[in-house]
């Protein structure tokens, strides 16, 4: 039998060039969504109420000064991040990039360390270091002496410094509330984020559509945004949450304070 003739179209040097490269191209992609890139995927973490436990201890201990009881929760919000020194697929970042409850990151960014080992270790040493500066904070604002009042606070695995103002608010609402006798909640179930020091100011931490989307999860309506992140926190946030900007300690406190008596309050 006589071979079959191809169209001319398909025999044509320019035609069998782009053949070529489409099957390179090709198996070019398939080797990419095979090989591990140096990218970390993110999402909604835990959130803790750091007015009552975690992992079964209490996540704030006072003594040296009276507590009292209370009602509603302030939560320390997280992400939640693949492991140090994981890599991720290509088809596996290209998915986290499309979806609004989950982000790509530069695993440099959210592990500064090579070493995966010295990375745990440095997320450690940052919540060592923002427990320290939460305590100092609360202290200075309540003007207690951190040589009478002992502060243990607690938050087991959760390591970084972003649980900083969350465990501040914590410890002046378990001795002084509101300072009227009610409670910095108001009842609520109030989230946030941020790092804080010795003098009681707010910083930047990071994530925040990811916290937000956790804190709604876990019931919140209101979010306490360090100012400066207020746009990222306006990015998909969640119905019915509340965000508020803060500055430092006071303005955490005063916000709530005002939020609870009905006067209004700042907002992103």
């Amino acid at each position: 039998m006589p071979s079959a003739k191809l169209p001319p179209v398909l025999t044509r040097p320019k035609t069998r060039a782009l053949a070529i490269c489409a099957v390179l191209v090709a198996a070019l992609f398939a080797v990419t969504a095979f090989v591990p890139l140096p990218f970390t995927l993110t999402q909604p973490g835990v959130t803790v109420d750091t007015l009552g436990q975690y992992q079964g201890v209490e996540v704030i201990r006072i003594t040296g000064t009276p507590t009292r009881a209370t009602t509603g929760q302030l939560r320390v919000t997280t992400i939640s991040a693949t492991n140090a020194g994981q890599e991720i697929s290509f088809w596996t970042a290209l998915n986290a990039w499309v979806r609004p409850d989950q982000a790509v990151l530069p695993s440099e960014a959210v592990y500064p360390q090579d070493n995966p080992g010295k990375a745990v270790q440095e997320t450690t040493r940052q919540m060592t270091e923002s427990q320290n500066s939460a305590t100092a904070a609360a202290l200075a604002y309540l003007h207690l002496s951190p040589e009478q009042v002992k502060v243990t606070l607690d938050l087991g695995d959760i390591g970084g410094p972003s649980a900083g103002q969350m465990l501040s608010l914590g410890i002046i609402d378990k001795i002084a509330g509101d300072g009227h006798g009610g409670d910095l909640t108001g009842g609520r179930v109030v989230a946030g984020t941020g790092t804080i020091d010795d003098q009681g100011i707010i910083g930047a931490v990071g994530g925040i559509p990811l916290k937000t989307r956790a804190a709604a999860r876990d019931g919140a309506t209101v979010f306490l945004v360090p100012t400066e992140e207020c746009a990222d926190a306006k990015v998909d946030t969640p119905a019915g949450l509340r965000l508020i900007p803060v500055r430092t300690l006071a303005d955490a406190v005063a916000s709530l304070t005002a939020l609870n008596s009905g006067r209004g309050v700042p907002a992103c």
